[in-house]
């Protein structure tokens, strides 16, 4: 089997995961050192999307550094059912209009509160305060303990 169709039958299962998922735990690195905060997600492609508070701790540190890792996992008890997506990259806000119109329709498409939240009685400007957010990874690593202790699956993208 060609490294080419290897790292396609890999993202599949990766991707086959994020979509199993919604909550990406984002790890960001300040001033104050290390911070990690939960987020909900979608996928655009292999990239990740969310939106967050611009003055958030996360948001602020991703603003002066765009590295990030981030983590995708279930809770479970037994290390045999150890499944996840460790993901490392860069992030950054998404700043024209139709990126934000995109990655809003992406989150309220899979995310039914987040059209509530802009409902009627919401602040007419809640959209415009809203930050959107792409997560491009460089590496995705999918750690399976069904298949091993420490099983690991990577794939390589090249930076954005």
């Amino acid at each position: 089997m060609s490294p080419g169709a290897m790292d396609t039958q890999i993202a599949a299962r990766i991707l086959a995961f994020l979509d199993e998922h919604h909550v990406m735990s984002l790890a960001t690195c300040g001033g104050e050192g290390p911070h990690a905060a939960n987020v909900f997600y979608v996928r655009d492609g292999l990239a990740l999307l969310w939106v967050s508070d611009p003055m958030s701790r996360h948001s602020v540190e991703l603003a002066a550094d765009p590295r990030v890792a981030a983590t995708v996992a279930p809770d479970c008890s037994d290390m045999d059912d150890v499944r996840g997506v460790q993901i490392s990259g860069h992030a950054q806000a998404l700043a024209g209009e139709s990126q934000r119109m995109h990655a809003h329709r992406l989150l309220e498409a899979r995310y039914p509160c987040v059209k509530r939240l802009l409902s009627a009685g919401s602040s007419p400007d809640l959209l415009a305060e809203m930050q959107f957010y792409r997560l491009e990874p460089e590496r995705m690593t999918l750690i399976d303990n069904s298949r091993g202790f420490g099983h690991k699956e990577q794939i390589h993208l090249r930076p954005a």
